[in-house]
C-alpha cells in the first residue's frame, strides 16, 4: 500500500502561497510497531494558521521544515492497531497531516465517539470552534446588548464567534467579502447586519451600524480592516485579536494597526489569543457548544472539497476568500 503526500518545498514570505511550496510524493508503507495505529486519513482542515507554519514564522508550536509533511489535523479510520485503546475501524481525530495514510502512535490520536457528527471535530468542536468558545468567552466577556464587530465573519472562526455572541445576547455585524457570504451571515447565521468590505465603504457602514461605537471586536483580518474598526469603538471596548489573514501577501509583520491612539481616548483593550491557552477547559467547552449544535443554536457551516490532489489548491483558496464556514477536504469516504 502507497502512503500519498505532500510535502513543504518553499517558505512564502511576502507573497501568496504556490505550487512550487509542496512537492507531491509516494512511498511505500513500512510495518507498524507497538502502541502504533496505521490510518486512512478520510478528511482534513485548513486554517490561516498554516501559511505562518510554511513561513516558519510562527512561535507556539513546533517549526515545519523544509521537506516535513504539510502539517493539519484530520479525522481517519483505523485500518490496522497494535495499540490497546483503539480498534479496527474507529474513527479518530489527529494531526494526520497532508497524506492519506499516516502511522500515528497511539498518545497522538483521539477517539471520535459522536460518528454521527465527526467533522465537527475539525470545526465546531475542534480548534476552530475552541477559538472561537474561548476568544469569545474569556477575551471578549461579552454583555447582553453589547455591539459587536466580527471581522474575517463568514470564516470558520468568524462565523461560530458571531453565533457564540449571538447566544449571549448581542448585537452582532459581521464584516466578509461578496454579497453572497453577507447574505449567509445574516440567512444563516443569525447576524444582525453585514458589510461587504469589497463593495462597500467600510468605515460608513460601521458608522451606520454602530453609531455609539463597538463594544467588542473580534478580529480575525487585521491589517486595513482592523485599522478602520479601531475608529468605532465604545468606551472600554475590548479587541480580540484571533487572526492576521490580511498579512498573507506580506512580510511585514508590522504593518500595523495605525488608529491605536483610540485605545487612549476610549480606555479599550486589545489582547491576542491562543485556543491553547485553555486546553483545560476543552471538556467544558465542547459539551457546551455540542448541545448548541444539538439545539440548533451553532450552526456549523463546512465547506467540503474532494480530491487529495486539491490539497494546495483549498489552501491557496482559503487566502482568496473562496470559503464559506469551515474549510475541509474529503480524501476517502
Amino acid at each position: 500500500m502507497l502512503n500519498k503526500k505532500f510535502t513543504l518545498a518553499g517558505r512564502p514570505i511576502g507573497r501568496p502561497i504556490s505550487d512550487d511550496d509542496f512537492d507531491y510524493k509516494e512511498e511505500e508503507l513500512r510495518n507498524i510497531n507497538d502502541r502504533e495505529l496505521l490510518l486512512e486519513n478520510m478528511v482534513i482542515e485548513f486554517q490561516p494558521a498554516q501559511k505562518g507554519w510554511m513561513e516558519n514564522i510562527s512561535n507556539y508550536v513546533a517549526p515545519l521544515e523544509i521537506g516535513d509533511v504539510m502539517r493539519c489535523s484530520g479525522i481517519a479510520r483505523v485500518l490496522d492497531s497494535k495499540s490497546k485503546k483503539f480498534k479496527k475501524g474507529d474513527i479518530v481525530s489527529g494531526q494526520t497531516c497532508w497524506q492519506t495514510h499516516p502511522i500515528m502512535n497511539e498518545d497522538d490520536i483521539e477517539l471520535i465517539e459522536d460518528t454521527d457528527m465527526p467533522t465537527a471535530y475539525l470545526g465546531a468542536l475542534g480548534g476552530t470552534g475552541l477559538t472561537a468558545y474561548f476568544g469569545v468567552t474569556k477575551i471578549s466577556k461579552p454583555n447582553p446588548g453589547d455591539t459587536v464587530i466580527v471581522t474575517g465573519a463568514a470564516g470558520g472562526v468568524g462565523s461560530l464567534a458571531g453565533q457564540i455572541f449571538k447566544i449571549a445576547g448581542c448585537n452582532v455585524y459581521g464584516i466578509a467579502g461578496g454579497k453572497e457570504k453577507c447574505e449567509m451571515l445574516i440567512n444563516d447565521f443569525g447576524f444582525d447586519g453585514a458589510i461587504d468590505y469589497k463593495s462597500e465603504n467600510l468605515n460608513e457602514s460601521l458608522g451606520k451600524f454602530c453609531p455609539n461605537g463597538a463594544d467588542i471586536v473580534y478580529d480575525n483580518v487585521g491589517g486595513r480592516i482592523l485599522n478602520d474598526c479601531l475608529l468605532h469603538l465604545a468606551l472600554n471596548a475590548r479587541i480580540a485579536i484571533c487572526g492576521i489573514i490580511s498579512r498573507h501577501k506580506t512580510d511585514n509583520m508590522n504593518f500595523g494597526p495605525e488608529n491605536y491612539s483610540n485605545l487612549i481616548f476610549k480606555r479599550a483593550t486589545m489582547q491576542g489569543f491562543l485556543m491553547l491557552d485553555y486546553v483545560s477547559e476543552t471538556v467544558v467547552a465542547r459539551k457546551k457548544m455540542k448541545k448548541w449544535i444539538e439545539d440548533g443554536k451553532l450552526i456549523c457551516k463546512e465547506d467540503l472539497r474532494e480530491g487529495f490532489e486539491n490539497a494546495p489548491d483549498t489552501l491557496k483558496g482559503l487566502f482568496d476568500g473562496k470559503n464559506k464556514g469551515k474549510q475541509l477536504l474529503k480524501i476517502a469516504d
